[in-house]
This record gives C-alpha cells, sequence and structure tokens, in this order.
C-alpha cells in the first residue's frame, strides 16, 4: 500500500463513519486498543502496557475495561475495525503502528487519540506540533527508521565482507520507500549495495529469502515494520535456514534467536503508551501532552546465533553492545 492508497483508505472510510458525539463515560471506562499485528507476539508487550496502567491506578477488569482490535497484518481491516471501537465511545482510542495511528485519528475527531508511531508525526500529519498537540491526538514516538544507517553500520562491522546486503521491506508500510532509499545512500557512503526485497504477508517471505539466496547477498537488514514484528519467529527461523547474518529493529528478535538488534525498548513504548491513556482517563487533554519521543536504544548481540553462523564476533562490537546473550 502506497501512500497515496493509504490516503484514499482513510478518506473513504472516514467519510462513512457517523460524527462522534460524546456520551456520558459509564462508571467503568472503556480503552480502545487498536493494533496492525496479531496478539501472540505481543503478549509480553501488553503485560508491559498493563503495568503502565496500574501506575496510574487502573487495572483492567477492575476500574477499566479495554477493547482489543487486532489486524492480523492485513491493514485494510484497520477503518473497520477502528469503526468498531468508536461505536463502542469508548474513552481513549489507542492507535499501536503507523498505520492504525492514522487510522486511529480518521476514526474521530472528538475521543482522544493516543498513537505509537516509528513516522514523524509532524510529516505524516498525526500532528501539527510535537510539544504542544493541536486537536483531540497525542502519543509515542519510535525513532526507527532514522535509525535504519546506523543498523547498517553495525552489519557491517559484524561481516565486514557482505559487500551486498538485502533489505526486507514491507510494501504495505507508507515509508517503505525512505527506508530504502534511505538505507542505500548509508551503504553507498560505505563501500556498500542495497538491495530491497518485499513481503507484506507470511507466504511472502519464502521467495523474499529465495531471492537473498538467489543473489548472494551476504547479509540482511530487516527495516522496520510492525507486521515483522509479529512475524519475528519465522524470520529468525528463515535467517538461520538460509545462513544469512541479519540485523533487526528490536530485542525481542535477538533473545528469539536473531543474530543482533539496535533500537528502542518495546517494553518502554508500550509503557508510555499506557501512561497517557492513564493520564487522559484522569482529565488530561491530549494538547496537554506533548509527543513522547524515546531516545534510549539497545543493542543486542546473540553470540550463540554467530557461533551457529561461523562469525567471531569483534571485541570492538562486544565492548559497544548493551547486552551479549550466551
Amino acid at each position: 500500500m502506497n501512500r497515496r492508497s493509504l490516503i484514499a483508505l482513510l478518506g473513504s472510510a472516514a467519510a462513512a463513519w457517523p460524527v462522534t458525539v460524546r456520551a456520558q463515560q459509564p462508571a467503568m471506562p472503556v480503552i480502545g486498543f487498536l493494533h496492525s499485528a496479531s496478539p501472540p507476539p505481543f503478549a509480553r508487550l501488553v503485560a508491559a502496557f498493563q503495568e503502565g496502567l496500574s501506575e496510574n491506578g487502573y487495572v483492567e477488569g477492575r476500574n477499566v475495561a479495554i477493547e482489543y482490535r487486532w489486524a492480523y497484518g492485513q491493514y485494510d481491516r484497520l477503518p473497520a475495525l477502528a469503526a468498531e471501537i468508536v461505536e463502542r465511545q469508548v474513552a481513549v482510542l489507542l492507535g499501536f503502528g503507523p498505520v492504525a495511528s492514522l487510522v486511529a485519528k480518521a476514526a474521530t475527531a472528538t475521543i482522544p487519540v493516543v498513537f505509537s508511531t516509528g513516522d514523524d508525526p509532524v510529516k505524516v500529519g498525526l500532528v501539527s506540533n510535537l510539544n504542544r498537540p493541536d486537536g483531540n491526538v497525542t502519543g509515542v514516538q519510535i525513532f526507527t527508521g532514522e535509525l535504519e544507517p546506523k543498523r547498517l553500520g553495525l552489519l557491517s562491522q559484524m561481516v565486514p565482507q557482505a559487500s551486498l546486503i538485502a533489505m526486507l521491506v514491507n510494501p504495505g508500510s507508507p515509508q517503505s520507500e525512505v527506508l530504502v532509499n534511505d538505507a542505500q545512500a548509508a551503504a553507498s557512503a560505505i563501500g556498500r549495495q542495497v538491495f530491497a526485497v518485499h513481503a507484506s504477508t507470511e507466504r511472502d517471505f519464502d521467495t523474499a529469502f529465495g531471492t537473498i539466496a538467489q543473489r548472494q547477498a551476504g547479509a540482511l537488514l530487516v527495516s522496520n515494520d510492525i507486521f515483522f514484528n509479529s512475524m519475528r519467529d519465522k524470520l529468525v527461523a528463515l535467517a538461520a535456514r538460509y545462513r544469512v547474518p541479519a540485523i533487526y529493529e528490536f530485542r525481542e528478535f535477538a533473545v528469539a534467536g536473531g543474530l543482533m538488534s539496535y533500537g528502542t525498548s518495546l517494553t518502554d513504548v508500550y509503557r508510555q503508551v499506557a501512561i497517557y491513556a492513564g493520564k487522559i482517563l484522569k482529565g488530561a487533554k491530549p494538547a496537554e501532552l506533548p509527543v513522547f519521543r524515546l531516545t534510549k536504544f539497545e543493542f543486542v548481540i546473540n553470540l550463540n546465533t554467530a557461533k551457529a553462523l561461523g562469525i567471531e564476533v569483534s571485541p570492538d562490537l562486544s565492548a559497544i553492545a548493551d547486552e551479549v546473550i550466551e
């Protein structure tokens, strides 16, 4: 899905929705939870979200209810799922992932919306100002795409002989072209080449890895995408089968057996979204909550995977890693 298609999707869906009128909230407020992926890989993160709520005194089932809606990687389902949540007249609507965040905003102009996205919230139109969000929307920005050159550099240090590097991207992401262009520019600056392989469904992965093997790529950069995160066990298994050294965005990939990861802490992301939701339940307005920008990054190396791939991790890389899994 390119950016034009996404805008058309949002526009047509929003036109079909009635204007939402805030009703008096019931004794137990309801949170709408809109997610682009599927539940199982995110169980630990949902627990982190619930912990964040508890810091504000809210416990699911005791004094707050949560309406969960998962798109299972099918982004075109999100508008209908958002409409279901809006009809429920929730107290706050949460969007997890770039597309879900935009759909959540398009679904209502009155219900407070809290997003989490790796895109620039101003550039994609979620807010007009990071410090003073206008309207009914605020949220958490994850630095993702900006980190692709950093991940590429770490991958090149780990596998210095890899002159040709594959980059896995989801063509359904609005920022896929930007991510590839940035990575290719960064690769050119260090004497490497990057080519893109695409996957937007689970069945696309085998084809993508077949292309990686056919072109004899020396390493793999897995780009930021919430769908890829939900499929991390599949991706890690394929990387092991094809014996391709890969770097991923989040620690969870390295824990699952991926070679290395560099990015923000997802537990911090979900906890912060919950904190903002709790503040709104207590009466805060989205405009009073600046977009929260996570700037702490973690670099994780899985030493067992490196050994399985025949890679000797340099002392320099080990020294800068936040965690080495043995």
